[in-house]
């Protein structure tokens, strides 16, 4: 077929953000004492909005780059061109299929147009008549790296900061030839490492150097003047005076019919699924799918893997995971987290340019390497004795120390990052400082003498904050001069990693406070959203009401493995007995407490729980000689049980009730703004799946909205079929 008879889709979008194909004759660069080896038609794909809107690939694009490819393959046979080439506008190659639109095709048979146009116009790409070259100089993701991967030769920048193969992580898979021809490029074990394992393990990208290594790019060029070195390189491939990079020179590059390979790659696939089994629970089908194709194609011709793929992607562009992954994308993550609701106005925040901590323990000293490290302000911490201060200045210059070490900073900024963090017994050092945080034991009483103190020695426009992760910023405020000031500041542990951050608004808290936080947030690279001051905010109390169901069903005398493996259908990141050991037995049944005491029996105190914390026992927990899970007979002694146990599906139904009743009850009460917000921090604070679209579009999905508050938390067809 030619691209154009694939104009039936295309009209399907006629408001698509078009990335046009343009092409440019350079005549090659003769080697000395040589002429030209001929014409290269350079391809630049761009959409005309600038170095930071990304390049994408919707089916008005795909039409315009398979006609034009049709006529290059057209003046390839005439003799006008010796190669045609592939490139992108400053920063982007190309960042992949236009998710927008692929969400908009409502019927199964446009998802299988959208694969086969793709796969259409990739084909033309790479039966040109002549060399074609990929010269990756910016991001290259999903269809933007298989346009690479399809052409006969490729080039990378070292400056290309992002290239994979997401898919998996998206819902789909790598369907416009990807999941052929990699694991032929670069080994099935690199392959399912970039189609599998980095998208699970936050969807992480190669950088340029890094695809070079893995084999995927034939050559490495600097950023400047990369297209001019990449096309001087192309010359050479074509005149045949290449001295590395060709295609007879790709080590990594596998025989799927050789036996030996075979084996590699049916152990490719097993360790594969064995990945997904843990990461995911196998709650989402698109992981499972790109194993499937990949383990089905090592026999199969390009064309028949391509009938395959298309067939695999139309069936998942229909499912509930896919669309619930690109709402969390797409309109969560990439959208509203950058127009956080109820923000004040940006021009109200104040500039802050020195920072104190009170407190030098761990989470105090990840927020003084935090806040050094990305505000370049001066930064003090404070604690009660010079050997704590001392402790934790140390393990920032050792955590910097460290960055150094893994080739991430460079001397002279760790010098700087170093000298820029202080520490004091006394609190002295803030009266010049523009926001202080304290990060002590989490006890009212003890936050609140902190906040005290600190107005006599702080100016009267100091902002104060607290990193509580339950506590009523409300009653911190009651005794303070300046109620206005203070505001909740809520990090996730590990710091460095979770991008979530939880401004806390209290009644009487000043809107330029408030704005001054979200701007503080934004040059943290955090993602910020408002909460109203309610107990455990937002975070936290879902997950202790979700903990709460798990134990209470325990204690009730159902199994202890039945329970935690209850919520396996949910794909969530851990257990919830996992999760309790991790978060520190002691502390989440004192988060339980507090909720306890503000909504009574909805978050009940495990009496078994206490009892383990009473005992110094850390987990529920222990690994057995054979590698199993099982509760030790000591710590089994100690709690006593009901006589109703529950099955695994009467635990993970009553979870989802209780789930639906909770946010209900939360959006009620305007702890955020809308049910958007209650699932962008379960992603981002939780590390919640986007393919349960962070929480509410499951609930949706498995009835538990509608039986619990009697109506969905999203329209149909919002991040869901229907």
């Amino acid at each position: 077929m030619s691209a154009a008879e694939f104009r039936k889709l295309a009209d399907l979008f006629p408001d698509e953000a078009v990335t046009h194909s343009s092409v440019q004759d350079i005549e090659l660069p003769a080697a000395e004492g040589h002429t030209s080896p001929g014409v290269l038609a350079l391809v630049t794909l761009d959409n005309g909005l600038g170095p930071s809107k990304p390049t994408t690939l919707g089916p008005n694009t795909l039409v315009e780059l398979g006609t034009v490819l049709e006529r290059l393959r057209g003046r390839a046979a005439a003799g006008e061109i010796a190669a045609v080439g592939v490139t992108g506008k400053p920063n982007f190659f190309v960042a992949g299929a236009d998710l927008s639109a692929v969400t908009k095709l409502q019927e199964r048979e446009h998802g299988l147009w959208m694969a086969q146009l793709g796969h259409d116009v990739y084909a033309t790409l790479a039966n040109l008549g002549v060399p074609s070259f990929a010269f990756i100089n910016g991001v290259a993701l999903g269809g933007g790296l298989e346009i690479a991967l399809q052409s006969t030769y490729r080039t990378v920048s070292t400056g290309a900061g992002a290239l994979a193969l997401p898919e998996a992580f998206l819902g789909l898979v790598p369907g416009w030839g990807g999941v052929y021809l990699l694991p032929r490029l670069i080994g099935p074990e690199n392959a399912v490492k970039v189609m599998i394992e980095n998208p699970l393990n936050n969807n992480r990208t190669l950088s340029g150097r890094e695809a070079f290594k893995l084999g995927i790019a034939d050559a490495l060029f600097e950023p400047e003047n990369f297209l001019e070195q990449s096309v001087a390189w192309a010359a050479r491939v074509v005149a045949g005076t290449a001295v590395s990079g060709t295609a007879s020179e790709r080590p990594a590059a596998v025989d799927p019919a050789d036996p030996g390979v075979a084996a590699r790659w049916a152990d490719a696939i097993a360790a594969g699924r064995a990945l997904v089994e843990t990461k995911t629970s196998n709650a989402s089908p698109a992981p499972a799918e790109v194993l499937n194709v990949m383990a089905a194609n090592r026999t199969m011709t390009q064309a028949a893997s391509a009938a395959l793929e298309c067939e695999t992607l139309a069936g998942l562009m229909q499912t509930d995971e896919f669309r619930a992954t690109v709402y969390a994308f797409l309109e969560l993550v990439q959208k509203r987290a950058k127009r956080p609701a109820g923000a004040p106005e940006r021009g109200l925040a104040r500039p802050v340019r020195k920072i104190g901590v009170v407190g030098a323990g761990l989470m105090a000293s990840q927020l003084a390497l935090l806040f050094a490290r990305q505000l370049a302000v001066p930064v003090v911490l404070t604690d009660i004795d010079q050997n704590r201060v001392d402790k934790g200045v140390s393990y920032v210059h050792n955590e910097v120390d460290k960055l150094v070490a893994k080739g991430r900073l460079g001397a002279d900024a760790a010098t700087e990052a170093k000298a820029l963090v202080t520490g004091s017994v006394s609190k002295e050092p803030f009266a010049d400082a523009d926001f202080v945080i304290e990060a002590v034991f989490e006890e009212l009483n003890v936050k609140k003498q902190v906040f005290d103190e600190l107005e006599d020695i702080v100016r009267p426009d100091c902002i104060l904050a607290t990193n509580t992760s339950s506590l009523s910023v409300t009653a911190m405020a009651a005794d303070l001069r300046h109620p206005e000031r203070l505001v909740g500041f809520h990090f996730f542990n590990p710091v460095t990693v979770m991008p979530l951050l939880e401004i806390v608004r209290a009644p009487k808290s000043d809107d330029t406070v408030i704005a001054t936080a979200f701007e503080l947030a934004k040059g943290l690279k955090k993602t910020a959203v408002l909460v109203k001051d309610a107990p455990a905010f937002v975070v936290n109390r879902i997950l202790l009401r979700l903990m709460g169901e798990v134990t209470a069903a325990f204690d009730e005398g159902t199994p202890a493995e039945v329970a935690d493996a209850a919520l396996r259908p949910m794909g969530l990141p851990m257990t919830p007995f996992t999760l309790l050991a991790m978060v520190g037995l002691p502390v989440a049944q004192h988060v339980q407490e507090s909720l306890h005491a503000a909504f009574g029996d909805r978050f009940p105190v495990s009496q078994n729980l206490q009892k383990l914390v009473d005992n110094n026992i850390r987990s529920l927990w222990s690994a057995s000689e054979d590698g199993r899970q099982e509760i030790p007979a000591a710590t089994s002694a100690l709690m006593s049980f009901g006589s109703t146990p529950s099955t695994a599906e009467e635990v993970l139904r009553r979870t989802q009730d209780a789930l639906a009743e909770e946010i209900g009850l939360m959006l009620e009460e305007g702890v955020v703004a809308a049910p958007q917000d209650i699932d962008l921090c379960m992603i981002l604070g939780a590390g919640w799946p986007m393919f349960l679209g962070g929480i509410t579009p499951y609930l949706d999905r498995v009835g538990a909205s509608e039986r619990v508050n009697g109506k969905r938390f999203l329209p149909p067809g919002v991040a869901s079929r229907s």
